[in-house]
This record gives C-alpha cells, structure tokens and sequence, in this order.
C-alpha cells in the first residue's frame, strides 16, 4: 500500500504563519473589518486554502480540531491536516478547540461547541468558516468593543436563524464562541462581544 501524497503546507512556515497570525489577530480586534490574507498553500479539497492556512497557523498538536461532514469524509483532507499540525481530531463540536467549516448549512449551533467558563472563558471554540463571499457595507450591522461608532459587513452565506444565535452568545459572555470567516484571499471576525443586527 503506497503512502499518502501530502500537499505541502507553507513554502516558509515561521514568517507565512507571522503574517496570517496578524490578519487574524487585526480581524479579530476590529470587528467587520476585512483583511487581507495571502492563504497561498495547496490544500487538497474540499479543504480551501484559507481554512489551511489559518490551521496552519492556529492549530498544534495540543490543540482539538473538529471538521464538519465534508471536511472529514475527505482522507486527504484529514491526513493533509494530522501531517502539518498534528491536532487531534474529535468528532464532538464541544470538545474542539477550533473548528473548520465549508458547509455552512449544516453547520451545528453555536452553543454545540465548546463554550468556555467563567474562569477559563478561552477554553471555547474558535469557528473558522469557508465563506463564498465577505464584503464591506453588507446587511449586518455590527457594534461593541473595537468597533467606532457602527460597522457593517456581508457575509455569505449564514447559518439559520443567525442573529439569534449570535445575540444568545454574546448573551453568556464572558463565555461563547468566536467566529472568524474567510474567503478568496480575505478574513474577518465576529468575536463574542460583538453585537450583530441585521440593516
């Protein structure tokens, strides 16, 4: 049985990983912001290079990831994912760490993943989101910590009944997710002391 072909991961992985940490980070603290996020590595599908990449660059062999439907009924995928990061891999949202999503529709509700404590608030999941598109001035208006006055984006798509699940989240703060979408070369981020309403 001949080994597994590996696409390879960043072509310089301590300055790439810099770079993607810090769009990350900005899309995180500015929410409704878009970044740029180069996301240049050859992931085997349905894997996108942005999901890739921000494993990459987020996710070590202590870390728990958990992929949806389509991500982990892919061997290559999984084999591409244990062989540049080593995670380990759980089938429950509730005990990841991250978690990687493409198929937004049947993506589990944001209080199915692990939501933190009081005392240990980062113990959540960070959900990375393959998105088809984020654009500036969209249909959610945004408010809260790192935001001047109102922003708005558009992202798409979105789960059902989004708006409440979000709302719920920022609800139990300091505990909730976060969310980070990315997509065709961009990333943004709805934290959980984000406050999301529809225009």
């Amino acid at each position: 049985m001949s080994a597994p072909v590996i696409t390879a991961g960043f072509a310089d992985p301590v300055i790439e990983a810099q770079a993607h940490f810090h769009a990350l980070m900005d899309a995180l603290a500015r929410p409704g912001s878009i970044q740029p996020f180069p996301a240049a590595v050859d992931a085997p599908a349905p894997l996108t290079p942005e999901l890739a990449a921000t494993a990459l660059t987020l996710v070590d062999h202590e870390t728990t990831l958990w992929l949806d439907g389509p991500l982990a009924a892919s061997k290559s995928v999984v084999d591409y994912l244990r062989f540049h990061t080593g995670a380990r891999i759980v089938a429950e949202p509730s005990e990841a760490a991250f978690a990687l999503v493409t198929d937004v529709a049947a993506m589990p509700r944001l209080a199915d993943f692990a939501q933190g404590s009081d005392e240990y608030p980062d113990r959540s999941t960070t959900i990375v989101v393959a998105a088809d598109g984020i654009v500036p001035e969209g249909a959610l208006e945004l408010a809260g910590p790192g935001i001047r006055d109102r922003a708005r984006i558009g992202l798409a798509p979105v789960p059902a009944d989004f708006i409440a699940q979000l709302a719920a989240n920022r609800a139990q703060f300091p505990r909730g997710v976060d969310l980070v979408f990315t997509s065709r070369r961009q990333v943004a981020a709805l934290p959980r002391t984000t406050l999301v309403s529809e225009v």
